[in-house]
């Protein structure tokens, strides 16, 4: 006689409940945080209000700082696909510039300004924050470096995509975000024009 398996899960259900869990475990220590305070919360009591074991809360997030930014893979993907996978008659820099409007217009929301209060209270998180977006910039970087046709110096590229990023941390910080992000784009686009681009 032979045993029976289960029949495999389909993966679309399996990376739905991940999602799902993930979220559940953001929105659950985010609550507590903000309800507490950053500091007076540990991993342990998110995993049991979230009514998950420690081990699943670590598989999903590197660290308790990484709790406070769930969306930190999804904005690093979202500003490279918005080098990469643009139409051909888009220029890179109005691409990046469109990508940035809708990040802080998500970041600057009202519900996120107890966020940004949270993060702004605690040298933990203004550092993970600080090396988060290092860490766009290189990826984004990377992505305008590799782009075809005569891309510009590594050196240049790695330069526009710190200002890039650097324009959403400005940008969230004045009184009108959006005439924020163009003025310092209209300045990246300027820079960008003034680059030679590297022989054929």
């Amino acid at each position: 006689m032979t045993e029976q398996t289960a029949p495999a899960e389909p993966i679309g259900r399996r990376e739905r409940k991940k999602a799902a869990t993930r979220r559940k475990i953001a929105d659950t220590a985010l609550r507590l945080f903000l309800d507490r305070g950053y500091d007076a919360v540990g991993i342990r009591e998110v995993a049991a209000e979230a009514d998950v074991a420690v081990t699943t809360v670590f598989s999903h997030f590197a660290g308790k700082e990484a709790l406070v930014f769930e969306q930190d893979e999804d904005f690093e993907q979202r500003l490279v696909r918005a080098a990469t996978d643009r139409t051909p008659e888009e220029p890179l820099i109005p691409a990046l510039r469109r990508e940035i409007h809708a990040m802080v217009r998500h970041c600057t929301a009202d519900g996120a300004v107890p966020i940004w209060r949270l993060i702004d209270s605690s040298p933990a998180l203004r550092a993970y924050e600080e090396s988060m977006r290092l860490r766009h910039a290189e990826s984004l970087a990377a992505a305008i470096t590799a782009l075809p046709g005569g891309p510009r110096t590594p050196t240049a590229c790695r330069a526009i995509a710190r200002f890039t990023v650097d324009a959403f941390s400005l940008a969230r910080d004045t009184a009108d975000p959006a005439a924020a992000v163009d003025e310092v784009f209209d300045l990246i686009d300027a820079a960008w024009a003034a680059l030679p681009a590297l022989p054929a």
